[in-house]
Parts: structure tokens; sequence; C-alpha cells
């Protein structure tokens, strides 16, 4: 359904070369940050303890470093606020000794007389199963973009296999460079994040390359930039309906959903608009610029019928006792 219509169709091929360049610069920015500062890999990943506590009133945050001193336990921890000013978060490193113990009640003992509180969460991963998530996270971010390239490719062409991931690549990378600059906490729910942006980004570029198909087949006097600039215009309506339902949606989520919410919410964010940008500036371009022939695409469609109908006529004469 389409609530509203354009009526002509807009040059987004014209604008490529520009799009491109930002394209570039982005990635690049985003490697940039990731070398110089890389990720902050949270409890999941890294291993440790973390230990949530809520308090009445604002928490004391000065009193809570001083009060934990005094165990070592509790050394080379650190304290921040979690989303609210009542509520905090310590985190430390996971040693031999720490695991043998309620961590839950050596806090409430450490912290006695720094005020009312209470313990709400603790979270303990060991630094072996830490990394064994770490790799294999890696090893299903890896696995899902090589899936994705088989099935674009056996659906349409290689070419349009290697556009989506080169587009898919892009977001992936800019996604983990915000991630990054903002210091975003890298555990489970950031993977599940990247991983609805290449489902989500492979869906809208999907959409574009079968319009960009059908333009291709229906219309062989047209050009393929031509075509190209027809199809994402068709799908532009849908397009914009839902990248903007579903980034309200997810900023929503972003605002309200909490702080343990926020490092998966944000992710999306980011992949949402990016992806948005790629399927239209980024994965369509790249069909241009790999040579895609859409008069060898014809006769290759025109060789397919042809096989078919031999198929059919076999098919029909075995029936028909004839063969």
């Amino acid at each position: 359904m389409e609530f509203f219509r354009y009526t002509k169709t807009f040059n987004f091929m014209g604008k490529s070369k520009l799009a491109m360049i930002l394209s570039v610069f982005m990635v690049m920015a985003s490697y940039g940050v990731l070398l110089t500062k890389g990720l902050n890999y949270g409890i999941d990943f890294a291993g440790g303890t973390v230990v949530q506590v809520k308090y009445t009133k604002v928490a004391p945050i000065q009193k809570m470093r001083e009060a934990l001193k005094s165990d070592k336990l509790f050394d080379n921890a650190s304290i921040s606020e979690f989303g609210a000013p009542d509520e905090v978060v310590i985190r430390m490193k996971t040693s031999s000794a720490s695991v043998t113990k309620d961590i839950g009640d050596v806090t409430r003992q450490v912290l006695k007389g720094t005020g009312d509180f209470k313990v709400r969460r603790v979270d303990i991963v060991g630094p072996t199963v830490g990394a064994e998530l770490k790799e294999k996270g890696m090893m299903s971010l890896v696995l899902a973009i090589l899936g994705i390239l088989v099935y674009v490719a056996f659906r349409f062409e290689w070419r349009f296999a290697v556009a989506s991931i080169v587009a898919l690549i892009h977001d992936v990378s800019i996604a983990l460079g915000m991630v990054s600059l903002f210091s975003i906490d890298v555990n489970l729910d950031v993977l599940a994040g990247v991983l609805t942006i290449l489902g989500y980004s492979l869906n809208d570029t999907i959409i574009v390359f079968d319009r960009i198909r059908e333009g291709v087949t229906k219309n062989r006097s047209m050009g393929l930039e031509e075509t190209i600039n027809e199809s994402v215009t068709r799908t532009l309506a849908r397009t914009t309906l839902t990248s903007l339902t579903t980034f309200f949606v997810v900023f929503t989520l972003f605002m309200f959903g909490g702080e343990i919410i926020h490092p998966f919410a944000f992710t999306l964010l980011v992949g949402v608009v990016v992806g948005t940008y790629s399927s239209i500036f980024v994965a369509s371009p790249i069909l241009l610029w790999f040579g895609f022939d859409v008069k060898n695409y014809h006769s290759k469609l025109a060789e397919k019928a042809k096989r078919e109908a031999e198929k059919q006529r076999m098919r029909d004469q075995f029936e028909s006792g004839v063969v």
C-alpha cells in the first residue's frame, strides 16, 4: 500500500560518485577509530564480574570507591552510573578467588555504611568462556555473510551478490565504528544488533534488486542506469515508510528501554540509517561499476526460456506417446 506516490524518476545514479566518496570516507573513518580506540569488550567477551547496585538516594560513588579499597577482591574495580544517579555498576576482572565466593554477599558487606542499597544483579563470566563466546560470535558473523553471498548469487547473479556483500560490509563497518567511538560495551546484545543489521539491510537491498531485475526484463530498450533510477524510485515509498517506522520503534527502545538494552538499540539505530542509505547509494551503483551487461542478461533469459520450451516439448511428446 502506498500512502504517497512519486510522479517522476529521481536521478540517484547521478549522485552515486558523491555518495561513494562519502561512504568511503565514513568507512575509513570507522576503521581509523577501530584501530586507534578499539572495541570496548564487555563481560560477555572479555570475562569478568559485574555487580549492579541500586540506592534509595543518589549513589555515593566516592564513598563506594573508598569502601571497596578495603577488600582485595575489588582491586582495579571500576564504578560507573548505570542509567540513573541512584544506580551504579561495579566492574572487575574475574579471579580464581572471586568465583568461590558469593560476590553479592561480599559487596553488601563491603558497602555497608554507604547508604541504603540493594544488589540487583551479579554476572560472572570466566575468561575462557568469554574467549569462546567471542570466537563463536565472530564465526556466526562470517557464516552469515557467506550464507548471504551464496543466497544472492543463486537467486540473482554474482554481480548482485558482490554488490550486496559490499553494502553489508559497509553497514557493519560504520556500525562498529560508531560503537567504538561512543565506547559502547560490546556484548552479545551488540552482536545480535549487528546480525539484525545484516538481515535488515539485505532485505532492503533484495527488494531494490528485485525491482531492477524486473525493470531489466521488461524494458529491454532502457539502459541500466535509467532502469536503476526507475527501480529505486518505485521502491522509495516503501523504503521510506519501512525505515521511518523501524527507526521510531528502535529510538523508543533506546530512549525508554533502560540501560541494559541501550547497546542493542544504539547499534540498530545506526544500522537502520546506514542500511537504508547503502541499499540505494552503495549496492545499486556497484552493479554499474562491475559491468552488469543488460544484453548478455537478456541472452541468458532467452536461452533459459528456450531450454524450458524444449523440455516442455519433450514432456508433451512423451505424454502423448510420440517418444
